[in-house]
């Protein structure tokens, strides 16, 4: 580990940047159609418990990374190939985002750009930021933090101003039941975004107040929940259920619509100044984990001399995920949820915590 420290207030920063992300982006838990917020707000809940999960595991290991106290926990062998997984799984994840900036870009303002040009840019710079270390990471998050907030604020206010907002589109509440907003909810937004914050495990030992820890991750799980729900609230207030849907990126749909006194318009721009810097953090936590993780395993003395050779994969993965946009989406929704994120985000981290609660329970008696 780096000799680095971050307070809550840049751990909170970092949480909300990295939940809200990707997320804002894509019409999150629109399977639930009019309900999408239920579904969120469920999702959200949910994984407070298993936030409750990572923290306990935390708790027992305050000094250690996740991919050495999964060593102590299962062994050596059984807790290295684990170890691995995690880290497979944050360079997955990195480059699925990468892929969806890449995309984003595309397909809003540069169509002419080849997509490798475009995600080896952004890749560029985060390699840069994840060179230098947590503390950089965790400063840069305060600066951009206010920028992003300021947006969102000044963006709900034109909406509203603009009177784009028609309420009749939520309702029905419930019209098909409580049993397909739950579905949705288990199996997408519980997953997606909320329990991907199992990355900032790789993150925890580093914080200088770690009795602030469980407060920090609740508040700004329960912050970037409520940013998300309002987020769904607009686009199917202004869009409608069927153009959210349909549309690859609904936020910037909403935006587009914009027109205040005939002038104020094409403001996307500006929101997706706000979307890139959440995709960002949310690469370059994923991605900084991946790098102490793989330092710490094979114990590299200086974790920077991996961010170029790991950057390249995360490069080459995100290019060959996917043929085109709705074959990543639909691995990202349907495929990765079950194959990836179930066992990865709940099943594991249960059992290690049993497994850990077991252990620490006989150190305590004996």
């Amino acid at each position: 580990m780096e000799k680095a420290k971050i307070s809550s207030i840049q751990l909170f920063v970092l949480m909300v940047l990295f939940e809200m992300g990707s997320a804002l982006l894509v019409p999150l838990a629109i399977d639930a159609k009019k309900d999408a917020w239920l579904a969120i707000l469920i999702g959200m809940v949910v994984s407070l418990v298993l936030l409750l999960v990572y923290h306990k595991l935390y708790w027992y290991y305050p000094d250690l990374l996740p991919t050495e106290y999964v060593q102590k926990i299962l062994g050596k062998v059984a807790g290295t190939i684990l170890a691995l997984l995690y880290i497979f799984y944050f360079m997955y994840d990195a480059s699925r985002v990468l892929r969806d900036f890449g995309e984003m870009l595309l397909s809003s303002a540069y169509p002419e750009t080849p997509l490798f040009i475009a995600n080896a840019l952004l890749m560029l710079v985060i390699i840069y930021m994840v060179r230098k270390g947590i503390e950089v990471i965790g400063r840069s998050g305060e600066l951009l933090f206010m920028f992003m907030f300021s947006l969102s604020v000044v963006g709900f206010i034109l909406i509203v101003v603009s009177g784009l907002i028609d309420f009749s589109n939520l309702q029905p509440v419930l019209e098909e039941g409580l049993m397909p907003v739950l579905k949705v909810a288990l199996t997408q937004t519980l997953y997606f975004p909320f329990t991907e914050v199992i990355v900032f495990t790789m993150i925890l030992p580093y914080l200088n107040n770690p009795k602030k820890a469980k407060l920090t991750m609740m508040c700004a799980t329960g912050l970037s929940g409520i940013n998300l729900i309002l987020t769904m609230l607009i686009n199917i207030s202004v869009l409608g259920v069927d153009l959210t849907a349909r549309s690859q990126f609904p936020l910037l749909s909403t935006v587009q619509t914009i027109q205040v006194a005939d002038f104020l318009e094409r403001l996307d721009v500006f929101f997706m100044l706000g979307l890139v810097i959440g995709i960002f953090f949310k690469i370059s936590i994923l991605f900084y984990a991946a790098v102490i993780g793989t330092s710490s395993l094979f114990k590299v003395q200086s974790p920077s001399r991996l961010a170029y050779p790991l950057g390249l994969i995360v490069l080459f993965i995100s290019m060959s995920i996917a043929s085109n946009f709705q074959e990543h989406i639909h691995e990202g929704m349907k495929v990765a949820m079950y194959v990836v994120h179930l066992p990865l985000l709940v099943i594991f981290p249960i059992l290690l915590l049993l497994i850990a609660f077991v252990k620490n329970r006989k150190k305590t008696t004996g």
